[in-house]
């Protein structure tokens, strides 16, 4: 009977010091692999508010240049400079009878997002074209270019 109390004063005590140690380690190697998966979850779903947000720009581009004679500005179409989600600054460049080119620039938490920060619609007569980049240049390559565009 002595063995079987010293048996269940053993097993209330609690954990040892050597088994607490193994279960942080293994829950911080699990949070080093998932957090970085998160995060570029997140810095997809955030993007996705910047090319809704270009895509209602553009649409009112086009309803403005059907009643006038050239694509204008936010001002003029009425549009917002700020992505509805907030992470996105919007702005039009180089407006003009034939082309228009639009940019979104990420902020706050999102510029993080390196290689998408900044991302530009053009549209030159009838052709749309996509760019993306960590700068202004907008110099993605094609794969990575693709990965900022898609939802």
């Amino acid at each position: 009977m002595p063995a079987d109390n010293s048996l269940s004063s053993r097993a209330a005590a609690g954990f040892t010091l050597v088994e607490m140690l193994i279960a942080v380690s293994v829950v911080s190697v699990l949070s080093s692999v998932a957090y970085p998966s998160f995060q570029g979850t997140l810095h997809k779903a955030r993007r996705a508010d910047a090319l809704v947000a270009l895509m209602q720009v553009q649409t009112a581009q086009e309803r403005w240049r059907a009643n006038h004679r050239s694509f204008g500005s936010l001002v003029d179409i009425g549009a917002p400079g700020v992505s509805s989600g907030g992470h996105y600054t919007l702005q039009v460049l180089n407006a003009d009878s034939e082309r228009y080119e639009l940019v979104a620039v990420a902020t706050g938490n999102q510029a993080r997002d390196t290689a998408c920060r900044h991302l530009k619609l053009t549209l030159d007569g009838a052709t749309v074209t996509h760019a993306s980049g960590s700068d202004a240049r907008v110099a993605n390559a094609a794969a990575v270019n693709r990965r900022c565009w898609s939802m």
